[in-house]
C-alpha cells in the first residue's frame, strides 16, 4: 500500500487586500445574497460570475420545502451565464454569505460538491481555469482553479 498525499493551494488574505475586479465581483456576490430566498436555513448566499469579456452574472441560493429542489448560488450564477453567454468562458467566481442575523459571515465558506463538480464541468468545457474568490466578513481566500478543491475529481473526458 502507498499513502498519497494531496496538497492544496489557498491564498488567505484580508478582504481589503482583494483586487479592485475581485472587490467589485465580491460586491455583486454581497448584493446576491440579499436575492437569497432561504426560509429553510436561513443562510443566504450570493454567487457572482466574471466573464472573460468583464460582463458579471450573479445569483442567489433558492430553497424549496421539497428538498433537495432548490439550488445553490454558485450553480444559479454559473448555469446562467453557460446559456446566456455561452461563447463567454468564465474567469472567476465569488461566492459571499449571510448568517441568520443578517451579517456577512466572519470566516469564507465554500462551494458544496455538487457546485465544485458544476466549476469543474464549466472548466472542461472551456478549458480555462476559474479563479474561486471566496469572501468573509474578516478574511477571504483565492483559489486558482476548482482542481484546488477538488484534486480527485471525477472528469470523464
Amino acid at each position: 500500500m502507498k499513502t498519497l498525499t494531496i496538497t492544496t493551494n489557498v491564498e488567505e488574505l484580508h478582504p481589503s487586500e482583494l483586487s479592485e475586479e475581485q472587490k467589485t465581483l465580491a460586491d455583486h456576490a454581497v448584493r446576491a445574497t440579499y436575492r437569497s430566498y432561504s426560509p429553510y436555513s436561513h443562510f443566504s448566499v450570493g454567487a457572482a460570475v466574471q466573464l472573460a469579456d468583464g460582463t458579471i452574472v450573479s445569483g442567489s441560493n433558492q430553497e424549496n420545502v421539497a428538498f433537495p429542489s432548490g439550488l445553490c448560488a454558485e450553480r444559479t450564477a454559473l448555469f446562467y451565464a453557460n446559456s446566456r453567454y455561452p461563447d463567454q468562458p468564465v474567469s472567476r467566481l465569488c461566492i459571499a454569505a449571510r448568517d441568520d442575523k443578517g451579517r456577512l459571515t466572519d470566516s469564507p465558506i465554500s462551494p458544496c460538491g455538487s457546485c465544485r463538480q458544476a466549476l469543474l464541468e464549466t472548466e472542461l468545457r472551456y478549458k480555462n481555469p476559474i479563479e474561486i474568490v471566496l469572501v468573509g466578513a474578516n478574511s477571504s481566500y483565492i483559489i486558482h482553479s476548482i482542481h484546488d478543491l477538488l484534486p480527485l475529481c471525477f472528469d470523464s473526458f
